[in-house]
């Protein structure tokens, strides 16, 4: 059964998409702990990051780092930390997060309450940012 993530590859679920080529797809968590929390997916579903093939770990690492760059031009930040939990859906997967300080990555529980103009704004930010 494809993961939630495939769903949103597939077009079947929808997601505030950030940035995506043939292999990555970038899109604004919907339970972020900060404006602007993103994940970097491969397109390639694979639950483990680590069982990733050398090849696409690789890419999916230079596509986060691209991704972060971008985030951090359009929200204001001291750095984008980034995260891998990855037990609750079954896909490789990157959290990039928008920080002041390290409390903003370590307190992964507390989250942000969006509303969906507030996603769409900050999507559309991040996504005119990303080269």
């Amino acid at each position: 059964m494809p993961t939630i993530f495939t769903k949103i590859i597939n077009g079947e679920i929808p997601a505030y998409k950030v940035a995506e080529d043939d292999n990555y797809l970038a899109f604004l968590d919907i339970f972020p702990t900060a404006k602007g929390h993103t994940l970097v997916i491969p397109k390639k579903e694979v639950d483990y990051i680590f069982d990733l093939d050398d090849e696409t770990y690789q890419g999916l690492n230079q596509f986060a780092k691209k991704v972060a760059a971008g985030l951090k031009k359009a929200i204001p930040c001291q750095k984008v930390g980034i995260m891998v939990l990855g037990l609750e859906v079954p896909h490789a997967h990157i959290h990039l997060v928008p920080m002041q300080s390290e409390g903003d990555l370590l307190n992964f529980s507390d989250k942000v309450q969006l509303s969906s103009e507030e996603f769409e704004e900050i999507r559309a930010k991040i996504a005119a940012e990303i080269e």
